[in-house]
């Protein structure tokens, strides 16, 4: 099955009351583990790439040969998207989409809205030529995961139907008190907030920082439009976990394919799990 945009997954999840999984890929065993899980599940996904793990795997279309290459190998089925995680300016976004990227966000929440309206409609008009679905941001989402360091500053509900409306999007990340890596002490999500913004923009929304949220407020939060969650974290301590484990018990262990391999499996695991918890499995 060829890639495909974010933007008919989503809004089947939405109407549906479901959301499908971003998980960020940073090397060849993510992209296996998660389409694996993802054919195994019969569940859309969508594979996140941030800047630094492009530049990490060699660059965009490095990237993408390398996702069409195991979707080939792997006989995929299920719709896949590739999505650029936190694009930081309009020409890295440009970059993704000429690339062979399905998706990409254009983060401008660290700008005033004028600026986030300007270069996002900008990401938008070259993306809808591509036939490339596109997701922006208003308010911050706190932590770190990176390099893209925040405090967490609540969305504005004006703000939010601002760049729903002059920019055209296809979803929109409103930040509601979620974090970026592990959360210290427990999460506290503002579904007041939420539910105001769904209500006023009727496009799907996004759930930065899904790592570590309690199972009922990730229902919660689908209830309320939330269509696409984000999680990164998890399987980078589930695979780092599983190596660890394998390499105490087997120091003398040097064959990168025996100590990553379980890493991988449980990167799996961890994927097929979250879209159970999601609802997204069998909705392929």
């Amino acid at each position: 099955m060829p890639l495909v945009s974010m933007k008919e997954m989503l809004e089947k999840g939405k109407e549906n009351g479901y959301a499908v999984g971003q998980f960020n890929i940073n090397n060849l065993e993510y992209v296996q583990a998660i389409l694996q899980a993802a054919e195994e599940e019969k569940s859309p996904v969508i594979l996140g790439v941030s800047e630094g793990a492009g530049k990490y795997m060699g660059g965009f279309n490095v990237v993408v040969a390398m996702v069409k290459s195991l979707m080939d190998s792997y006989g995929t089925t299920v719709p896949v998207a590739i999505h650029l995680d936190h694009g930081s300016s309009f020409q890295k976004c440009a970059e993704a989409i000429h690339a062979g990227f399905t998706s990409v966000m254009i983060d401008g929440s660290h700008s005033p809205i004028e600026e986030n309206i300007a270069v996002t409609g900008k990401v938008v008009e070259l993306a809808q030529i591509h036939g490339v679905s596109v997701e922006a941001e208003v308010g911050t989402v706190g932590g770190e995961e990176d390099g893209v360091i925040g405090g967490i500053m609540y969305a504005d509900l004006e703000e939010c139907q601002r760049l729903v409306k002059e920019a055209e999007i296809d979803c929109l990340a409103p930040a509601l008190g979620s974090v970026h890596g592990e959360y210290q002490g427990e999460p506290n999500l503002g579904f007041k907030e939420m539910e105001e913004i769904l209500n006023a923009v009727n496009v799907p929304l996004v759930l930065h920082g899904g790592t570590g949220i309690p199972t009922k407020d990730i229902q919660k939060a689908i209830s309320l439009g939330t269509a696409k969650i984000n999680v990164n974290t998890e399987n980078q301590l589930a695979q780092t976990r599983a190596v660890r484990k394998t390499l105490e018990e087997k120091p003398n262990l040097y064959d990168p394919r025996k100590y990553l391999g379980p890493g991988t499996a449980a990167i799996k695991e961890t994927v097929k799990g979250k879209m159970r918890e999601f609802g997204s499995s069998n909705q392929a």
